[in-house]
Order: C-alpha cells, then structure tokens, then sequence
C-alpha cells in the first residue's frame, strides 16, 4: 500500500476535543520546519525522530474503531510535510470515517490538494503576518501562512483560525493586527487560547505565565470581528 510510509510520531486513540462536535482518535505525522519557542510537541519537529508506529499498523488498529469513532485527525508536527498524506487520507475515508486536518498552513500547495479530503480544518494563525519570520525562525513563513489561510477560506471546507497567546510573543498589537487581517480576508471562525506549558520545553517562556494576556477590552474587539468566536483559556 503507497500509504505506508506515513511517518507517525504518536497517536491518541480517543479524543472529543480535536475536532468539533466528533469522537476521534488523533495521528501526529513526525517533522515540522518551522521552530516556534511555545511548541507543545517539540519532539515532533525532527523528521528523522523514530516511529512510534507503521502506519500500516495504526491504519488496522482504525479500522478496528470503526463504527466507535466519528473521525481522524492528523495532526503534527506538520502533517503535510509527509508525502503519504494524501493515501493516508484515503485509507481512513474509505474506513467510513471523517478527515479532520491540524495545519499551520506551511506548504500551501499541498494543503490544497489534500482538502478534497478533508472535512474540517484547524488552521494556526501564530501572530500577525508582519511578526511571523521571528515567531516561526523560518524566512518566509507569513507568506506561506498568508496563501494557506486563503486557500482554506476559499475552499468551503469547515474550518477554525485559531492563535496561541503567550505575552513574550503575542501583544495586543500582534492581535489586533492579526484580526483586522484574517477578518478582511474573509475569516468567519477564530479562537484564541491561553498558551499551555505542557510539553514545551522553552524555559523562557514557562518563567512567565499568558494568565492577563487576554484581558476583557482585547476579547471583546476581538470577538466582535467574527461570526463564530471561541475562547480557550488554560484552566480548562
């Protein structure tokens, strides 16, 4: 089978918060280019990191879900950086399940190919366009971001923007930028979530807290700019 070689670096066999409103179980595709300090999953970022599964394997266990859970969501790291995204996908609609798709939008090209396939999209925004080279450590990264975010506005497919708030990266003029830019792109649905310390591994960042970040003033402009606005604070 061409999707075997879908490199998996871990998997959760049951979750109802990853994609809206469905049972699914999660598979996080080995490797991302880009290097943001509040990563929850740093070790994700190899692409050479060791498999925690063969797909082929993970795919039977699936199957075996099937009828239990509503859909499957991969997610990253960067899972369009894997070629196998695609096949991989097939595999799991022709089980009868949902495609739901985790993505910072870094290869919008293939994001395009794949959302045919896909059923509903989470899209992470990191910060303003004009703030995400230092954000990302990777030269270009807005412009990827930017055609992504169009890509998935233009496509029909469900979808949520969503940013990731922490005060040592994200100011209130990061937000306030990001807003006035995704709104007039078209951007309907969007999230903003209190940074978790859970996995990342930048001793900077865990020194100082996003708790205040997100004050009241903010998350009102904020929530008045789209038609579905969600806010996810740390504590739950």
């Amino acid at each position: 089978m061409a999707d075997r070689g879908l490199k998996v670096g871990g998997y959760a066999k049951f979750t109802s918060t990853d994609y809206p409103g469905e049972l699914a179980a999660v598979v996080f595709v080995q490797g991302c280019p880009w290097r943001c300090g509040y990563c929850h999953n740093p070790h994700l970022q190899p692409r050479d990191g060791k498999p925690a599964i063969a797909w082929r394997d993970l795919l039977a266990f699936l199957c075996s879900r099937a009828g239990l859970l509503d859909a499957v969501v991969f997610s990253g790291g960067e899972p369009t950086l894997d070629p196998a995204l695609e096949d991989a996908m097939r595999s799991v609609r022709a089980q009868g399940f949902k495609v739901g798709l985790h993505t910072a939008g870094i290869y919008p090209e293939r994001l395009k190919q794949v959302l045919p396939l896909v059923d509903w999209v989470g899209l992470d925004i990191k910060s303003s366009f004009e703030a995400y080279d230092e954000i990302t450590g990777a030269s270009g990264s807005a412009q990827a971001a930017r055609a992504a975010a169009r890509i998935v506005i233009e496509s029909g497919v469900p979808y949520e923007f969503r940013t990731t708030i922490h005060p040592k990266i994200t100011t209130r003029q990061h937000i306030s930028t990001l807003v006035q830019q995704i709104s007039e792109m078209g951007c309907e649905t969007y999230a903003l979530q209190d940074f978790r310390p859970v996995g990342c591994s930048t001793q900077d960042l865990l020194k100082l807290s996003s708790e205040g970040a997100l004050d009241g003033e903010l998350i009102g402009q904020v929530r008045s700019r789209f038609r579905q606005f969600t806010l996810r604070r740390s504590d739950g």
